[in-house]
C-alpha cells in the first residue's frame, strides 16, 4: 500500500515530540522525533512549523519521496492543548497544513490513556514535568481538568516537586523552617556545599533552569532515606494523583466499577516505592475497584491507537500489531 491512505499519529509533549506514519493494518511505516511542543512560549504558528518539520521527516522515512505529506486521518495529541479554545486554535493550524481532511486534536494525556487501555474506557494521570488527568468512556464522554498550573488548582509534577523541595531546603538552612536533609542533598547533587550556593547558582544562571527537573529524583531518594519533610512531599504527590483520578472516575460514573487507572510520565513511570505504595493505599479508600496500570511505552502508541479507532478498521489485529511495535522496543 505504501503511504497511500496512511494515518498520522502525533504525540507532542513539552520536552519531545514523536510522530508515526501508520498503515491501516497497524504497521509503522515511518517515525521521527523532535523537540518539545510549546505554543505558549513560541506561538502557535512557530510551534506547528517545528512540528511540520518532524512530520516531514516521518513522511520521508515512510517512503513519501518528494510528495507533500497527505494522510487519510490525523490524530495529534498535543501538550498545551489544555482548554477548548486552545484545541480549536491548534486544530485550525493543523488543518491549514492540508495534511488531511480529517484532523483530531486532543491533549497529550489522552495518548497516555489510550496506550494503557484496550478500549476507550478509564482514566489516566500523567505526572512528568507537570500533572494532568483525563478520562473517557466508549460513548464519547470525557473528563478532564484545565491543568495549567496553580491557578487551575494543580500541585506537583517533577517541576512542582523540585520547587517545593527547594523551598523547604532553603528555609531549613536559614532557620525559618524545620530541619530536612534536603538542605544537604539538593546542593550536593550539583557538587555544591550549601543551599545558599545552590540558590546563587540557579539565580545567576550558572546552573540552567532546565536542570531543576533533576531535583525530583533527589527528593525521592531523600524520602526513601527517611527524611520526614521529603516523605511528606511524596505523600502529597500521591494525594494529588489519587484526587484527580477519583474525581475523573466519579464524573464518568466509573467510581464503583472495575475501571483502569493508567499512570505515566517520568515521575510515575520511575516506580518510586514510596509513591507507588501511597497511591495504592489511598486508591483503596477512594476508588477500591480501580485497576492501576503503569505505562512505560512511548505515548505515540496511544495516538496511533486513537487514529486506528477513528478509522474504524481493520480491528484488533491492527491494534495488536501497533502495540507489538512499541511495547517490544
Amino acid at each position: 500500500m505504501g503511504v497511500n491512505g496512511a494515518l498520522l499519529a502525533v504525540d507532542a509533549g513539552n520536552s519531545k515530540t514523536d510522530v508515526a506514519v501508520l498503515a491501516r493494518d497497524g504497521r509503522v511505516l515511518g517515525e521521527a522525533r523532535g523537540g518539545g511542543f510549546q505554543p505558549p512560549v513560541v506561538g502557535v504558528e512557530t510551534a506547528v512549523d517545528r512540528l511540520a518539520e518532524i512530520v516531514g521527516r516521518a513522511w520521508e522515512a515512510a517512503g513519501g519521496g518528494g510528495l507533500p505529506p497527505r494522510f487519510a486521518y490525523v490524530v495529534a495529541c498535543l501538550a498545551n492543548a489544555d482548554l477548548a479554545v486552545e484545541e480549536e486554535r491548534l486544530k485550525a493550524a493543523l488543518e491549514a497544513r492540508a495534511w488531511s481532511r480529517s484532523v483530531q486534536v486532543r491533549n497529550d494525556t489522552f495518548a497516555l490513556l489510550r496506550a494503557g487501555i484496550d478500549e476507550p474506557r478509564g482514566v489516566a494521570v500523567v505526572c512528568g514535568a507537570g500533572i494532568n488527568c483525563v478520562g473517557m468512556t466508549p460513548d464519547g464522554r470525557t473528563a478532564r481538568f484545565p491543568a495549567i498550573g496553580k491557578i487551575s488548582g494543580d500541585w506537583g509534577g517533577g517541576g512542582g516537586l523540585a520547587e517545593e523541595a527547594l523551598w523547604w531546603a532553603a528555609r531549613a538552612e536559614d532557620g525559618r523552617g524545620e530541619p530536612t536533609a534536603l538542605a544537604r542533598t539538593l546542593p550536593g547533587h550539583f557538587g555544591l556545599p550549601t543551599m545558599y550556593a545552590l540558590i546563587e547558582a540557579l539565580h545567576l544562571g550558572r546552573i540552567p533552569a532546565v536542570r531543576r527537573h533533576e531535583l525530583a529524583p533527589v527528593l525521592f531518594r531523600t524520602a526513601a532515606e527517611g527524611d520526614p519533610v521529603a516523605r511528606a512531599l511524596v505523600d502529597r504527590q500521591a494525594e494529588e494523583v489519587v484526587a484527580m483520578a477519583s474525581v475523573a472516575l466519579g464524573r464518568l460514573g466509573l467510581l464503583d466499577e472495575a475501571a483502569p487507572v493508567v499512570l505515566g510520565g517520568s515521575v510515575l513511570a520511575a516506580r518510586h516505592p514510596l509513591l507507588d505504595g501511597k497511591i495504592a493505599e489511598l486508591l483503596a479508600v477512594k476508588a477500591p475497584k480501580a485497576q492501576v496500570r503503569v505505562v512505560t511505552a512511548p505515548p505515540v502508541l496511544g495516538a496511533g491507537l486513537l487514529a486506528l479507532d477513528a478509522w474504524g478498521e481493520p480491528g484488533p489485529e491492527a491494534a495488536a500489531r501497533l502495540r507489538e511495535h512499541y511495547e517490544a522496543a
